[in-house]
């Protein structure tokens, strides 16, 4: 019942396609081919939203790369941005090497300093940001994006692995997510 009222409450509309994500998810991964090339590069996602971006991306580079995940806990359950945390650290090495975070959604900035400054202390060569989207309504920390797919000014998103208490995270597109009424 819980959920039948969740989908009553919210009603989702179209912002970006999925032939568009497609599009860009491409454009993307050949500039950062373009850009690695010859080097080594390690992918660093951070889960859980970016598992679908960074699958579809990973696909589309045509260099050898290395993959792994940090988790970090800073949404609760809600649409509020809370404290962070680290829940899941690097499995790989990354001292030396070329690092390309990967990340859904920049939106506070928060989550990306942290980051930045974690893998920076762990001696990587380089760390540069890829992210899906740019939201800077809530924008706390200036954080440089060497690669992004699509800004959007405001609105919560869902779809595309972004979620909203663990829901629409597998829709294929992305929606702004609005209450009804």
């Amino acid at each position: 019942m819980k959920k039948k009222e969740e989908e009553m409450r919210y009603k989702q509309e179209l912002l970006i396609p999925r032939e568009l994500i497609q599009e860009r998810v491409k454009e993307i991964a050949q500039q950062i081919s373009m850009d690695y090339e010859g080097r080594e590069l390690v992918l660093v996602g951070i889960l859980k939203g970016v598992v679908f971006f960074m699958a579809d991306l990973a696909r589309e580079i045509s260099l050898p790369i290395r993959i792994d995940f940090l988790r970090i806990a800073s949404y609760g359950s809600g649409m509020e941005s809370g404290q962070i945390r680290l829940t899941k650290d690097l499995e790989l090495p990354v001292e030396g090497k070329s690092v390309l975070i990967v990340e859904d959604i920049v939106d506070t900035g928060k989550t990306l300093d942290y980051v930045t400054r974690l893998l920076k202390e762990k001696g990587v060569e380089s760390v540069k940001i890829c992210a899906l989207i740019d939201k800077r309504e809530r924008r706390d920390i200036e954080i440089d994006l060497n690669y992004c797919a699509f800004r959007v000014e405001k609105g919560f998103l869902v779809g595309y692995g972004l979620d909203y208490n663990e829901e629409y995270r597998c829709l294929p597109d992305i929606y702004i997510l609005k209450e009804q009424g």
